[in-house]
């Protein structure tokens, strides 16, 4: 079995907590090789973050904490990259995020392979960093080029290894990868894998992050209207599909968006080891 990561977001109210906690009990038996924590920009979840890790690693997981670019100073960043490794991290995932509404200045970072390389240079070698690309190209990007020279010098700043966008077409993700090898990029670079449960939140997700939702699955997502469970199931089949061709083709593990939910996650994974 290939090795399969998880994300979570931190929980900020006792019922996300909750929620949260019984996701977690359910997923610990998959045995994921670690699972990251989102990180809300400007600081909305710095608390939280920090929370969600400690419980993590007291389940027994790697807990790898999401840093970003956003509103975060570098004496900010330097300090919760002190907190974390005190607390026994040595991963992180090192984003440029994105500006919140009302937000005046992005911070001190404008770009992630900045971010990677204060990180190399406050920490040496003590984390491993996972850092972001878009196999079907960051939606802000001015062209595929461009995206894929951003991408390479994150990894030229010290990356050692990258978590991709979700997606649904295999064959975007297989020829993004030839081409950063063809850049001379030879770290592993993950699969990001979004479970289906709720096809309106999946499209309005997809919408923001520029990740494409080929026609078929939409057509036959829509023919079932409000039938959630069907919706799953269907959802299961697909992504399970695409997870199974990834692994066949060479990719190196996969990293599931959990949504802080086991039971698209779980679905996924059955259908993977079937």
């Amino acid at each position: 079995m290939a090795a399969i990561s998880l994300e979570f977001f931190p929980p900020k109210t006792d019922d996300q907590r909750g929620q949260f906690e019984r996701a977690l009990s359910r997923l610990i038996p998959r045995k994921p090789e670690y699972a990251s924590v989102t990180f809300g920009a400007g600081g909305s979840t710095l608390s939280y973050t920090p929370e969600t890790v400690k419980a993590l690693m007291a389940a027994g997981l790697d807990a790898a904490p999401h840093l970003s670019c956003m509103g975060g100073t570098r004496e900010e960043i330097a300090a919760l990259l002190d907190d974390y490794r005190a607390i026994g991290c040595h991963r992180v995932v090192a984003l440029r995020g994105d500006l919140p509404s009302g937000m005046a200045r992005p911070g001190d970072f404008r770009y992630a392979a900045e971010l990677v390389a204060f990180i190399r240079d406050h920490a040496g070698d003590h984390f491993h960093i996972e850092v972001g690309c878009y196999p079907e190209t960051h939606p802000q990007a001015d062209d595929h080029l461009a995206d894929l020279k951003h991408f390479k010098a994150k990894i030229d700043a010290g990356a050692d290894a990258a978590i991709t966008q979700y997606f649904f077409n295999a064959d975007a993700y297989f020829r993004f990868v030839d081409d950063v090898r063809a850049l001379g990029v030879d770290v592993p670079i993950v699969p990001g894998i979004m479970p289906i449960t709720n096809f309106t939140q999946l499209r309005r997700f997809s919408e923001m992050c520029g990740a494409e939702i080929p026609r078929w699955i939409a057509k036959r997502m829509q023919a079932y209207g409000d039938d959630a469970e069907s919706v799953r199931q269907l959802g299961a089949e697909v992504v399970g599909q695409l997870c199974r061709r990834l692994l066949e083709g060479g990719a190196p593990g996969l990293h599931i968006y959990t949504l802080n939910r086991a039971k698209a996650t779980l679905a996924v994974l059955d259908h993977i080891q079937a």
